[in-house]
Formats: C-alpha cells, sequence, structure tokens
C-alpha cells in the first residue's frame, strides 16, 4: 500500500474472485463458469470485418444489445440497462440507491461483492442471518428502510427463494428499491420478472456468464420500469459511458437469440448438477437444494478445507471458505459429464484413503 491512498480506503478489504492458477490443466469447478463454449452463433458473429472496427467506439447506449434482451423477455429497450458484467450493474446500483441516509439491507451470508460495496461506497450495511439450514427468512427484510439486495438463488448455498416471497419483500418495501439479482435464475429459480409491471422499486439484475457462456466477454444487465434505468444511466454516463466493447456487444446479442443453444445447455447443466448431487450424497455428503450452477456440499468426516486441498493436488479445483458460517461447506460448481465423473472418482479416492489411513 503506498502513502497516497486515503485513509477511508486502506481498511478496504476487496473482493477475492476464484483462483485461476496456470501451474497445470485442472478441471475448474470453482467459478461457476459455464462449461460450454458459447453459441456458434457468437463465433459467427466475431468476424475479421468487425474486429477491424475495433477502432471506433461502441454505442454508448448499447440499443442493439438492449434490444435483443427486450425482445427475449418481452419488454421494451427503455427497461433495460447494460453494464461491463452483472458486478458493474451491482456497483452502479449501490452507488445510484444508497447512501448514509439509505443503507443496504443483504443476507449475511450471500454473493461477497455486496459487502465490498457498501465499504467502497461507505454505505451503512445490515445484514440479515440465514437460518441453520441456510434459508433466508423474509419477515427482517420487510419494511428494512434501505435498498434491499439479495440473490435469488442465493450464492453460495444454491437456495431459492419462491416468488411470492419476492413479492411480500418488494411490496414491503415500497420507498426503496429492492435489488433481485439473478446470476443463477436460469438453473431453476423463479424469476421476479413478472412483478416488474407493478413493481416501480423492483430492480432485477443478470448476467451473461452462467447460463449464456460469456463469462470471458463481461456482460450483465439489469431489467427495471424506465425511470429505473434514468437513474443507471445517469450514473454510468458519469463514469464510463463506453461500458460494453464493440465484440462483447455482438456476441450479447448472438448468445441472447439463440434460444436453443441456452436451454441444451441449461438442461444439461440442471440434469449433471442432480445426479452429481445424487452421487454424492451416496458417498456421505450432505447439501442445500441448490438450483444454480453448483452445489453446497459438507461431508462429515472430511472438512471443506481439507477436500478442496486433497482435489486440486489431484487436478480438480472446488471453492472453499474460511468463513465460520461457511467453512463447513464446499462449493462446486457443475461442469460436463466427463468433468463431474473426475469429481466423484476423485472424492471416492480421497474418502477411500482417509478409511485406510
Amino acid at each position: 500500500m503506498s502513502d497516497f491512498l486515503i485513509p477511508a480506503l486502506a481498511s478496504l478489504a476487496p473482493y477475492v474472485p476464484g483462483e485461476q492458477p496456470r501451474d497445470r490443466r485442472y478441471v475448474k469447478l470453482n467459478t461457476n463458469e459455464s462449461p460450454f463454449p458459447p453459441s456458434p452463433r457468437v463465433l459467427d458473429a466475431l468476424s475479421r470485418e468487425e474486429v477491424s472496427r475495433l477502432n471506433l467506439y461502441s454505442d454508448p447506449t448499447a440499443l442493439p444489445l438492449r434490444r435483443a434482451i427486450a425482445d427475449t423477455y418481452g419488454l421494451s429497450p427503455d427497461n433495460v440497462f447494460c453494464g461491463n458484467g452483472s458486478d458493474e450493474v451491482l456497483g452502479l446500483s449501490f452507488l445510484a440507491f444508497a447512501d448514509a441516509a439509505h443503507p443496504a439491507v443483504f443476507p449475511a451470508v450471500s454473493y461477497g461483492f455486496y459487502r465490498v460495496f457498501a465499504n467502497l461506497f461507505r454505505v451503512p450495511a445490515r445484514t440479515v442471518p440465514l437460518r441453520e439450514d441456510f434459508t433466508l427468512p423474509v419477515e427482517p427484510l420487510l419494511g428494512a428502510g434501505g435498498m434491499v439486495v439479495l440473490a435469488n438463488p442465493n450464492a453460495p448455498t444454491g437456495l431459492s427463494l419462491p416468488l411470492g416471497e419476492i413479492e411480500r419483500i418488494v411490496r414491503g418495501n415500497p420507498g426503496q428499491i429492492v435489488l433481485v439479482d439473478e446470476a443463477y435464475v436460469d438453473f431453476g429459480g423463479e424469476s421476479a420478472l413478472p412483478l416488474l409491471a407493478s413493481c416501480p422499486n423492483l430492480l432485477i439484475v443478470r448476467t451473461f456468464s452462467k447460463s449464456r457462456s460469456l463469462a470471458g466477454a463481461r456482460l450483465g444487465y439489469a431489467l427495471a420500469n424506465a425511470p429505473v434505468i434514468d437513474d443507471l444511466n445517469r450514473v454510468r454516463c458519469s463514469f464510463h459511458p463506453y461500458n460494453i466493447n464493440r465484440l462483447s456487444m455482438l456476441a450479447g446479442i448472438e448468445a441472447m437469440r439463440d434460444t436453443a443453444y441456452f436451454e441444451s445447455c441449461v438442461q444439461s447443466i440442471v440434469r449433471q448438477r442432480e445426479e452429481t448431487a445424487a452421487e454424492l450424497r451416496a458417498l456421505g455428503f450432505s447439501m442445500t437444494d441448490s438450483r444454480a450452477n453448483f452445489l453446497f456440499a459438507a461431508h462429515p468426516s472430511l472438512t471443506a478445507r481439507r477436500y478442496y486441498e486433497a482435489l486440486k493436488k489431484r487436478g480438480v479445483l472446488i471453492r472453499c471458505w474460511d468463513d465460520p458460517a461457511l467453512r463447513e461447506h464446499a462449493r462446486i460448481s457443475i461442469g460436463t459429464r466427463e468433468q463431474m465423473r473426475r469429481l466423484v472418482l476423485e472424492t471416492r479416492a480421497i474418502l477411500s484413503e482417509r478409511t485406510i489411513s
């Protein structure tokens, strides 16, 4: 740390993304990326001609991409905001809708970036503890007195609130934005989209990184009523007006339009999630009823840290935490059938070695 960083940020703890080691070839099940490549239509769109246009700025309104998203969900482009990954959308939302007088309220166990954004923008934060089974109680989020932020399905637990409970939260905070982070909703959660027409305080945030196979393109978007979208654009254009690059915009358009490929990838991931869950349960693991593209699993004789370390030695990456609320559970991203078979095979070997020793 230099001597020039302002004191208010000296204690800032930045977000720690999943590791990306390069010392060997790993089966990567640690960052919830899609195991599948982008749609073939994406590859076709990224032509030499388009690359030659990188000397020009991208469309600051991202209108072609907003239109493709709007068409998919039966909305107007005025209801769509595009960001450089959903993390940018989340960050701009904290900047636009939360401050010292409007704190952020979110689950105590959830996506780690929420707390980071609150600290970065000096927004007071109040967290709502989960129950022992990792479910989220709704009552503490009613009349929250600030911007409510919740991932649905939640990360890293994978648990999803039904639409009726989301509606209670949105309608229970009429004077505040309720941000529903739907990064994983395509894998089995219920979207809050049906509430949009009647709830002016609802802000839905989604990503292209998971179900659309575009993590490297850095594309995210928000769905909301037009005045809320205008608010986000006011902040964005005061910070980063050309936030979507030309190639990512083209990739996003084609990924959104290729419904058949999207559905095929999602169905494969859901199928592998259920098959892997059954196999791990047979090996003694317990886990939540994940509605996401990952499993949140624990074993009575194997700590999450030791499981992670043993798998890494065998060339498989998963995610674990030192947080007391999470340290018994590992998060396992869902990969291809071959990748999940490898995970189960190595897990059997690890458990067998522990039994013998």
